[in-house]
């Protein structure tokens, strides 16, 4: 427990407090945001605004995860790990996109081709090392068998789980991305979600097959590696977005960019994977699916009919151009991802509630 407060703890403060050295730097070097001109107008007054802030949160959150371990003397654990890396990776593809839209001022940045090349590589490393590394009792950081709030059905073997975790890997980092268009959006979604799943992991910390023997009923127990792990890096980019927030909500005075984008959906489909929790992340991340569907409706439509559905995709912008202001269109986000989250954590505790 003490793992969890120190993790959070420390990367709220070192966002707080460095995100602003990041700014004066990132501002000295001219690298701002990068507007098109096919966005809503009113964005054009966020041009040169600092971006890549996602190098903050990126950064304390390892700070704060092999500190907490340090303070408390505990081991680090590989799942941990391996979220950890998952998220290092997929924020170092997007820092090179970024980069590139920076210096060439070419607003797509990387080349489709090359920008998902990175992705695969750093997907599929994550999904075939998390098949490794075994305990005691035979667990591995994942399984090859598919989960909602536990591992269910038969092995669908390692060939296709990799397949499987590159679909989520990609889809919860493309989905963070392109919830990432107004102040303060993405980054406050996803304190939600990693708040939610710093409680998954306590829960399933507590109610562990190791600890079968004191259990009331030992059925009911989670086969999970390493959950009290997985509890600290979701607190710790949980306090780490939490402090990134104060400076990224509007009027933002930095934009996570690419960087932060790809960063977070890895680091949320890694702690799915790794908690078997692979379906639920669709309820608990349902503000991200949902302005992924938006934009995955809004082309099919178009191809299909040469009609759309929305005023702009993704969602977000759509309500701009409806008259929404800016803010108005966050926070009335936000209430629908709290309410995403308060669903997952209740069909969380009630898929564990019917098994006991």
């Amino acid at each position: 427990m003490r793992q969890i407060l120190f993790a959070g703890a420390i990367g709220l403060f070192l966002t707080l407090v460095g995100t602003p050295l990041l700014i004066k730097l990132l501002a000295r070097k001219g690298y701002g945001q990068f507007i098109r001109d096919d966005g809503p107008r009113t964005h054009g007054s966020k041009k040169g605004t600092p971006t890549m802030g996602g190098i903050a949160f990126i950064l304390a959150t390892i700070i704060a995860y092999v500190l907490a371990k340090v303070i408390t003397g505990e081991e680090m654990r590989y799942s941990g790990v391996l979220v950890l890396f998952l998220m290092t990776g997929m924020g170092l593809v997007g820092f090179l996109d970024d980069y590139i839209k920076i210096v060439k001022q070419r607003s797509l940045g990387l080349r489709a081709k090359a920008k998902m090349a990175g992705q695969l590589i750093v997907g599929s490393a994550f999904a075939v090392l998390s098949l490794q590394f075994a305990d005691k009792q035979g667990n591995t950081p994942a399984s090859d068998r598919l989960s909602f709030v536990a591992d269910f059905g038969w092995s669908i073997g390692p060939v296709l789980f990799v397949v499987w975790a590159l679909f989520m890997i990609l889809a919860m980092s493309n989905g963070v991305n392109l919830t990432d268009g107004l102040d303060g959006l993405a980054t406050g979604a996803s304190v939600m979600v990693f708040g939610a799943y710093t409680f998954i992991g306590l829960w399933q910390f507590q109610e562990s097959c190791v600890n079968a023997e004191t259990l009331t009923n030992p059925n009911a127990c989670f086969q999970v590696r390493d959950p009290l792990d997985l509890a600290v890096v979701a607190s710790a980019l949980m306090g780490s977005c939490f402090g990134f927030l104060w400076w990224n909500t509007s009027p933002a005075k930095i934009f996570m960019g690419d960087t932060g984008s790809l960063a977070l959906g890895g680091a949320l489909a890694g702690l799915a994977i790794c908690s078997r929790t692979e379906f639920l992340m669709a309820i608990l991340g349902g503000l991200f699916v949902m302005i992924t569907m938006s934009v995955v409706i809004q082309v099919g439509s178009f191809k299909m009919t040469g009609k759309r559905v929305f005023r702009m995709a993704p969602l977000q912008h759509h309500f701009e151009l409806k008259g929404w202001s800016e803010v108005l269109v966050v926070v009335r986000f936000w209430i629908i991802q709290g309410m995403c989250v308060i669903v997952g954590l209740g069909l969380f505790y009630a898929g564990w509630a019917a098994e006991k």
